[in-house]
């Protein structure tokens, strides 16, 4: 007896297709937040991102318009600020409407040994990964829940998963950050909306370059990947798109690790 072909019975390719959404990337102006944005833009999106600096915002915004021909703006935002917060909704309505997809890709890292840091930098960095997430994700919410449909995707860590000395402040943001992602995911879901976590392995962004040539990096970080290299910045694109679009719709409360096998050891 024959079986039905799947691609008789559902859209396939099609499920990854974002014409007509909007998308809000913060940190979107440089490094996997760019990277993320120009992945949702091939796929149709139009994109606000939003940054600290202004100038870099725009010009990010205009280069995307440039290559993809989607609506792009940049806008100007502290993701630790509640008013900046509030703020960037009723800029993001004014300039587009409000965005389906929210990505929240702002972060820093601040290493070293735990005796040699200040409870300033351990607050300074929780304040931008843990509390900055959970500042826009509550800011672009209730449109979100009054629309019935979102998909809120943060960029914790492989280090929200595993440990690695000298990273106290870093590994505890991405852990509570991995929380987070669960919590929301049961909070949200009765008004369909998803919240799901990418996971990032070694990239080399501009946050990895001081430590890219240094023998820790070589042994215990790229050295300890399966695939034994930096992640390319395209590489987190597939990601982003999928946990994005309706090809997840049964996907909410994962953590989608994108680190060349690093956290399969």
């Amino acid at each position: 007896m024959s079986k039905t072909p799947l691609s008789s019975s559902l859209p396939g390719i099609q499920q990854f297709r974002l014409d007509g959404q909007i998308a809000l990337i913060t940190g979107g102006s440089k490094g996997l937040g760019l990277a993320m944005a120009a992945g949702l833009a091939s796929a149709g999106a139009n994109l606000v991102l939003v940054s600290r600096t202004i100038a870099e915002a725009r010009d990010a915004a205009e280069a995307l318009h440039r290559e993809y021909n989607v609506d792009c703006v940049g806008l100007e935002g502290d993701v630790t600020s509640p008013f900046d917060c509030e703020r960037l909704v009723i800029e993001c309505q004014d300039a587009m409407d409000s965005p389906s997809i929210l990505i929240n890709s702002a972060g820093i890292n601040i290493r070293g040994p735990i005796d040699e840091l200040s409870i300033e930098e351990f607050d300074q960095v929780q304040s931008t990964n843990v509390r900055g997430p959970w500042l826009m994700t509550r800011a672009f919410l209730p449109a979100m829940k009054e629309r019935g449909y979102g998909r809120i995707i943060h960029i914790a860590s492989a280090l929200g998963l595993i440990g690695l000395a000298n990273r106290t402040p870093y590994t505890a943001s991405k852990g509570a950050l991995v929380q987070l992602t669960r919590t929301m995911a049961l909070e949200f879901a009765p008004w369909g909306i998803t919240c799901n976590a990418i996971c990032p392995g070694p990239f080399l962004t501009e946050m990895n370059l001081p430590i890219a040539d240094s023998q820790e990096a070589k042994t215990h970080i790229v050295g300890a990947t399966a695939l034994n290299r930096w992640g390319e910045l395209r590489e987190i694109q597939g990601a982003a798109i999928f946990l994005a679009s309706l090809a997840s719709s049964y996907v909410t409360g994962s953590m989608l690790a994108v680190d060349g096998g690093w956290t399969a050891r």
